[in-house]
């Protein structure tokens, strides 16, 4: 993976799941604002505790999962499994330093958040 961690954990979060939008191909504009919106609320929310700032990439990539979830399906599928219908998950649950998304079907990691 060849992206970048900036000192602002938010571009950073930016950077990271923009990549994993675009590698999965569905970095489109509204999907593009989901992210935004996403990232706005997390700054909001780091400015208000600044000690979560190790939280805000595994945070950013379930507030962005949850949104598509709503507006278009489960992201990012598996593709770790054959049967590539199940979504991948960002552990740890409620973020923390290096997240990665995983297949719990497996039980594996597949890649970290910003390495699909």
């Amino acid at each position: 993976m060849d992206i970048v961690a900036f000192d602002d954990p938010v571009m950073t979060a930016r950077a990271f799941v923009l990549h994993d939008l675009e590698s999965t191909g569905i970095a489109d504009a509204d999907t593009v604002s989901v992210l935004e919106d996403a990232l706005a609320q997390r700054g909001w929310w780091l400015e208000q505790w600044p000690e979560g700032r190790d939280f805000v990439v595994g945070l950013v990539a379930q507030d962005v999962q949850d949104a598509l979830l709503e507006r278009s399906g489960r992201w990012p599928l598996c593709t770790a499994c054959e049967d590539s219908t199940h979504a991948l998950y960002v552990d740890p649950d409620l973020g923390g330093p290096d997240p990665a998304w995983v297949c719990e079907e497996a039980g594996i990691v597949v890649a970290p958040v910003g390495g699909l």
